[in-house]
C-alpha cells in the first residue's frame, strides 16, 4: 500500500501552499529549531515511528539509515526506542548480515547493555543465527564469570534454539561450569602476595574467613582458629560498619567446631 502525499493528491490540485507568517510581534511564537528533533530528544517514540513512515513511503535505502544507526548508536547505546528502530529497519530489509557484528560493537564498550542482549536474541530467532552463539558467549564468560548477561544469554541460546540441547551438549556445559568455578583455595598464593605487601584491606581478611570455613566443611575439620580471630578484627577494628554481621558470622563458624 503506497502513500499519497496532499502535494501529488489531485483534489488538493486548486490549493496553493501559503508560506507561515507569524508577523513580527507574534504573540505566541513556535520556536522552530534548526536542529533535528532526534537530536534534540532521541527517546521520542512517535518522530521514530514517523521517521519510519516517511523512510518506507519514500522507498528510501534502508542500508543508508543503517550507516545513520551505526553513527548515533555511541551515545544512544541505552535508548530503546533506537534499537527498536533499528530492529524495525532491518525486519524490513528482511537481512541480517550487518548485526552481528554491530551488536558485538556494543557490547566490547559495555559487555552488559540489556538493549543489546535483547536485540540480540531477536536477531539470531529471525535470521537463524544460532550456530556461533554458544562459542561468543564462552569468550565472555571466560574473561568475566559473573557476566549475567552473558549466562542469561547462554540459556536462551540452548533452551530456545529449535534444535534441543543434546545430551553431549549439557554434558558440555556441566564441563565448563566445572572449569571456571575454581574453589576459593586457587587464589591462596595471590592473597599471600598481598599479605606479604601489607595490604590492609576487609576484603582480604573477608576472603581468608570462606576459604577457612570451606576448607573446614569439605573436610569435616574443625574451624581454623584464625578465622575467629579475623571475625573478631573485622567487626572490632576493619569493617565496623558490618559489626553485628562479623560478630554472627563468628558465632556460626565457632558452631562448626561442636561437631
Amino acid at each position: 500500500m503506497t502513500t499519497t502525499l496532499y502535494f501529488d493528491n489531485p483534489e488538493w490540485k486548486d490549493v496553493t501552499p501559503m508560506p507561515q507568517d507569524d508577523g513580527p510581534n507574534p504573540l505566541v511564537p513556535i520556536a522552530y529549531s534548526k536542529e533535528y528533533i532526534i537530536d534534540m530528544n532521541p527517546a521520542h517514540y512517535s518522530v521514530w515511528n514517523y521517521r519510519q513512515k516517511v523512510l518506507f513511503a519514500l522507498n528510501s535505502d534502508l542500508e543508508q539509515e543503517l550507516n545513520y544507526i551505526d553513527e548515533i548508536i555511541g551515545d544512544q547505546a541505552k535508548n530503546y526506542q533506537v534499537w527498536h528502530h533499528r530492529q524495525v529497519i532491518v525486519d524490513r530489509l528482511n537481512k541480517g548480515d550487518r548485526e552481528i557484528p554491530f551488536i558485538n560493537a556494543v557490547l566490547e564498550e559495555d559487555p552488559k547493555n540489556y538493549h543489546g542482549w535483547s536485540y540480540r536474541q531477536w536477531v539470531v530467532k529471525r535470521f537463524n543465527f544460532w550456530d556461533a552463539e554458544l562459542t561468543f558467549t564462552n569468550d565472555l564468560i571466560l574473561f568475566d564469570v559473573r557476566n549475567n548477561s552473558a549466562w542469561n544469554y547462554r540459556y536462551y541460546i540452548l533452551f530456545n534454539n529449535p534444535n534441543p540441547p543434546t545430551d553431549e551438549l549439557l554434558e558440555s556445559e556441566i564441563k565448563l561450569h566445572e572449569k571456571i568455578n575454581k574453589p576459593l583455595q586457587s587464589i591462596e598464593p595471590f592473597l599471600q602476595q598481598l599479605t606479604e605487601s601489607n595490604v590492609d584491606s576487609p576484603y582480604l581478611l573477608s576472603t581468608y574467613v570462606d576459604i577457612y570455613e570451606q576448607n573446614a566443611k569439605s573436610q569435616n575439620t574443625p574451624i581454623n582458629p584464625t578465622a575467629i580471630e579475623m571475625c573478631t578484627e573485622l567487626a572490632e577494628k576493619k569493617d565496623t560498619i558490618r559489626e553485628k554481621y562479623w560478630n554472627y558470622k563468628k558465632q556460626k563458624l565457632e558452631k562448626l567446631n561442636l561437631k
